[in-house]
């Protein structure tokens, strides 16, 4: 099967807007500087877009030095010069704690006033593997890379009143050629140098009914979803999936347009 890049998104700051790129560098962790920095609560919990809808309208960027943050809330943008030493604050994600670097109290005050939370920013440090396929991840909430076909979008907005953007799902890598749920049947992309590795269906949270431009919530996408996109999911009971989770076994760069190499799993 062969297919094409239509779309490339990184997400520097978790929960943050993402930033379309015209190329990616693919590093063990995904795209570079993925889901980097996170915010978190006085006890150490992420803040995400689940509890604080808003922060759909953050618009992050960062070049390895300086993360600037802009959201039309905002009366001046944060720009921060990355902290590589200080204080490390524990991260306590959905299902397993991790550490970062604290980034000091003008970041935490300027994400606070703008939220009305109280919170810090945090850089992440150390290593976080993922609980299966052997990858590492920094701050996403479980795989370093998402993977979602154009023509499931394609065949979900076929089925709803108002169509939604790809932005809901917040992937990193859209492809065009594999057809509807396409990456539901695929084992490994090769793309250039990179070499991905489908893992696991994602299940969706709340975030997709998120208006990625205004941080409004609604009912959809999942409520069409449950009608043909529920599968059990690990732990028990039931869920909505849309997209693959995949980790990277080689690395390099990525572009939009190139050709999309898939090959078929054995089993499904």
């Amino acid at each position: 099967m062969r297919a094409v890049v239509r779309e490339l998104n990184v997400y520097p700051l978790k929960s943050g807007g993402g930033t379309a790129l015209t190329s990616a560098e693919v590093t063990p962790t995904g795209i570079r500087h993925d889901r980097e920095f996170v915010l978190i609560r006085p006890d150490g919990a992420r803040l995400s877009q689940r509890e604080v809808a808003r922060m759909a309208r953050l618009r992050p960027s960062y070049d390895g030095q300086k993360l600037v943050v802009d959201s039309v809330d905002a009366v001046t943008p944060l720009v921060h010069e990355a902290f590589s030493d200080g204080p490390v604050r524990d991260v306590r994600l959905p299902a397993t704690t991790c550490q970062g670097i604290d980034q000091g109290d003008e970041a935490a005050d300027w994400f606070g006033a703008l939220l009305d939370v109280e919170c810090r920013l945090v850089r992440f440090t150390g290593r976080r593997e993922t609980s299966r396929g052997g990858g590492t991840v920094a701050f996403a909430d479980g795989y370093p890379l998402l993977v979602i076909s154009a023509e499931s979008l394609a065949d979900l907005n076929a089925r709803l009143d108002e169509p939604l953007p790809m932005n809901r799902f917040r992937p990193s890598l859209v492809v065009e050629g594999l057809g509807a749920f396409g990456e539901d049947r695929v084992e490994r992309l090769w793309i250039g140098p990179v070499e991905i590795e489908i893992v696991k269906p994602c299940d969706r949270c709340v975030i997709t009914t998120t208006d990625q431009e205004t941080g409004l919530r609604g009912r959809e996408p999942l409520r069409t979803l449950a009608t043909y996109r529920t599968m059990p999911k690990d732990g028990g009971g039931q869920a909505v999936f849309f997209g693959q989770n995949a980790i990277p076994r080689t690395f390099g760069t990525m572009r939009v347009g190139d050709t999309v190499r898939a090959s078929a799993r054995r089993t499904l």
